[in-house]
């Protein structure tokens, strides 16, 4: 039996086509322009001390001292749907339309215990079709390492999703174990439903942070003792600050002083996760292929097969697979070794206070604990959902 399609349905089928045919031609030709446009975008992003600056600047020499720019207006918006930064001027003539992302609602059972068990093992199989122009090329296609999705190359160029060494990034790791997170997974600010997006804004919007800025030490310290204060009205302690800069300094591996406003922005919405849901509601966030590696890891762990692993070897793989999907791992299969310790130069080894830990920690208090499967995933998951981005910085500091 034939499949019958309107004339609507069929130029639509051919439109698609005919883009994606174009998607894959532009992802094998160097665009000249794209540099042209990182500069461009680069050299609107400053820090937060320098946009203020300007800010102040701005309202000084014109008359309009009530009304956003809108420019900042535009950047609100964007945080508000999810979009993340996205310059005004960005070039999208022939380019395919962003999607318009869907914020998640809370459901009546998500705090309910979820049925992840340890003993059935989920088959998880990636997409047929690109995510994007719903076209099938086979080895051409690039899986995203959290969800099921595949896309082409040329497609996430022409979304404006894949710019300079990013392209190298994704057609070097997506097929390998590190893997490459999608713009749906890399954007942990979507996982917040709009109450709560509403809620982080209103944060932000008191505690005077701008949008798309980079934030430096003093910066993202004024901003925590001002959030301290809301919630707890009193000053925030010296060993809390202490803290604040060891994840300053985990969202900044490269040292560069600062920190990007898409890292910041995982890190502010991982938190008011970890505040506002329970355990259970996050587990629901789990991907299929997020559990599957997460049995692998406790698998390993469970060398003795009675289903339960010591508190330290917990707070072992809190400090190392799930705090961020390493680079210099080069394979995820079931090893102890894979949720050892991490080596001295990845990124927050030195901060983390347990990074640099011996694979098997000296015996103590640590170790009495026995964790079993369900309290394994309870205690990781916050930690899970924070290696999602691409993004070297280590978004979700595990405690020393």
């Amino acid at each position: 039996m034939g499949v019958l399609m309107s004339k609507r349905q069929t130029v639509e089928k051919v439109q698609k086509v005919s883009l994606a045919v174009s998607a894959f031609k532009d992802g094998l030709k160097e665009q000249p322009s794209t540099r042209q446009r990182a500069e461009a975008g680069g050299t609107r992003r400053g820090t937060l001390e320098q946009e203020v600056q300007e800010g102040e600047e701005e309202v000084s020499a014109g008359p309009s001292q009530t009304e956003e720019s809108s420019s900042s207006k535009a950047a609100w918006e964007r945080l508000r749907d999810g979009r993340g930064v996205e310059p005004e001027e960005f070039n999208r003539s022939n380019r395919f339309t962003p999607p318009a992302f869907i914020r998640p609602k809370r459901e009546l059972h998500d705090d309910e215990p979820p049925d992840i068990s340890l003993e059935q093992r989920e088959q998880v199989l990636n997409d047929e079709m690109c995510e994007i122009c719903e076209v099938w090329t086979a080895e051409s296609l690039f899986p995203c390492r959290i969800c099921c999705r595949v896309y082409h190359d040329g497609c996430l160029r022409r979304m404006g999703y894949l710019q300079d060494d990013s392209a190298t990034e994704v057609t070097e790791t997506a097929h390998t174990e590190t893997g490459w997170s999608c713009y749906y997974c890399d954007n942990l600010n979507l996982l917040l439903t709009e109450e709560e997006m509403y809620s982080l804004m209103e944060t932000l919007q008191q505690c005077k942070i701008i949008p798309e800025t980079c934030l430096t030490l003093d910066d993202f310290l004024h901003y925590k003792h001002l959030v301290h204060k809301q919630q707890f009205e009193q000053p925030m302690a010296e060993a809390q600050e202490e803290q604040a800069s060891l994840q300053f300094s985990a969202l900044d591996p490269d040292k560069k002083g600062q920190i990007e406003w898409q890292d910041f922005l995982s890190h502010e919405s991982i938190r008011l996760l970890q505040k506002l849901r329970p355990q259970n509601a996050l587990l629901r966030l789990l991907t299929a292929k997020e559990r599957e590696r997460a049995r692998e890891a406790f698998l390993a762990l469970d060398q003795d097969g009675d289903g339960l692993i010591s508190e330290g070897e917990c707070s072992q793989a809190r400090h190392t697979w799930f705090r961020k999907h390493l680079k210099e791992i080069p394979s995820c299969s079931v090893s102890i070794s894979h949720v050892g310790p991490m080596s001295e130069s990845s990124p927050g080894s030195s901060s983390s206070g347990g990074g640099g830990k011996s694979q098997h920690p000296a015996p103590g208090q640590e170790e009495s604990r026995p964790v079993d499967w369900s309290g394994f995933l309870r205690e990781n998951v916050a930690y899970m959902l924070a290696a999602r981005p691409n993004s070297p910085g280590l978004h979700l500091l595990p405690p020393a």
